[in-house]
Parts: structure tokens; C-alpha cells; sequence
């Protein structure tokens, strides 16, 4: 029998419990990235839904990069970067948000995308759907088209999915 996704994700992530604070159990994704098993049907099952609809795919610091670097590759397509506020040279658009632990602050080139673009965006988590949030009010500044949003874990009790009810979103587990 194959083993579904959850059941792998289960298997190779680590349960990190009090991390980044106490109280909160983070589920490391780290050892299913250097899975060489893993990592493959992560990305082959990410972008499955969206095949054929995007023309690059987005992602977002830091294991995201992970996951858009793979997909873009397998894809076919090119890959741009979200990255934290002050790691970008050239001009940028910037969003700031809320997180679960404070906030922060995205950015993307400018000149990187360029309008009509159609794109996939991916991270690692979606959890209260700030950080994705964000990204999405990025991309659309630079006016590209977001045909989807994938992500490895969903924390569904932290309901990040409401705030991306225009968008297709799916997760490889829900936890």
C-alpha cells in the first residue's frame, strides 16, 4: 500500500513542542525537504491542482523558496522571490502584517513579474493566513494573476484559509 501524504509528513517532519514560544508545537518540515522521496511527492502533489495554469510560481521566505525552487524546476516555469523586509536591492512593492507572534514586513522586486503573469504561490504553512495574505496584496500590486496557493501544512483550527476565500487554495495536510 502507498503511503498517502499526511502519512509521509507525519513520518518525516519533527515535532518541535514549545517552538518559537511555549504552548505551540512546530512541526518541522526540514527532514521531509532532505528526503529525496518525500520532497519529490511533496512538489508533484503541490502543483497537481494548478498544472498547466501558472507561468511562475512565488515564494515566500523561507521555506517556501524550498518548495517554489523545486516546483518551478519540476514545472517547468521560473520562480520569484517574497522575501523579508531589507534583503531586496532594487526597488520593491512592501506589505506589512500580523502574525501569530508580532509583525513583519514582505517584499517583492518590482521589476520581477511582470503584469498578467499568472502565478502559483506557495509556503510551507498556512496558519492565520497573514503571511500569505501579504504576499497575495504583493502580487496583486504588481497586477500578476494568482491562480493558486498550495501549502504543505494547514493549521485549520488558526483559520488562515477564511482570509483567502477569493483564492484556490490546497494544503497536503491538514492539521
Amino acid at each position: 500500500m502507498t503511503e498517502t501524504m499526511p502519512e509521509l509528513l507525519d513520518r518525516l517532519c519533527a515535532i518541535v513542542p514549545d517552538y518559537p514560544q511555549p504552548g505551540v508545537s512546530f512541526k518541522d518540515l526540514t527532514p521531509a525537504f532532505a528526503d529525496a522521496h518525500g520532497l519529490h511527492r511533496m512538489i508533484d502533489e503541490i502543483i497537481a491542482p494548478f498544472e498547466g495554469t501558472f507561468d511562475v510560481v512565488a515564494g515566500v521566505e523561507a521555506r517556501g523558496f524550498v518548495l517554489a525552487a523545486a516546483a518551478a524546476y519540476a514545472s517547468g516555469t521560473g520562480m520569484v522571490t517574497i522575501r523579508k523586509k531589507g534583503k531586496l536591492p532594487r526597488p520593491v512593492h512592501a506589505e506589512q502584517y500580523t502574525l501569530e507572534y508580532g509583525t513583519a514586513t514582505l517584499e517583492l522586486h518590482r521589476d520581477d513579474i511582470k503584469p498578467g503573469t499568472r502565478v502559483l504561490l506557495l509556503d510551507d504553512v498556512l496558519a492565520t493566513g497573514g503571511t500569505i495574505n501579504s504576499a497575495v496584496s504583493l502580487l496583486t500590486r504588481a497586477q500578476t494573476e494568482i491562480v493558486g496557493i498550495g501549502v504543505v501544512l494547514e493549521l485549520e483550527e488558526l483559520r488562515g484559509r477564511a482570509r483567502l476565500q477569493d483564492y484556490h487554495v490546497e494544503s497536503l495536510q491538514t492539521v
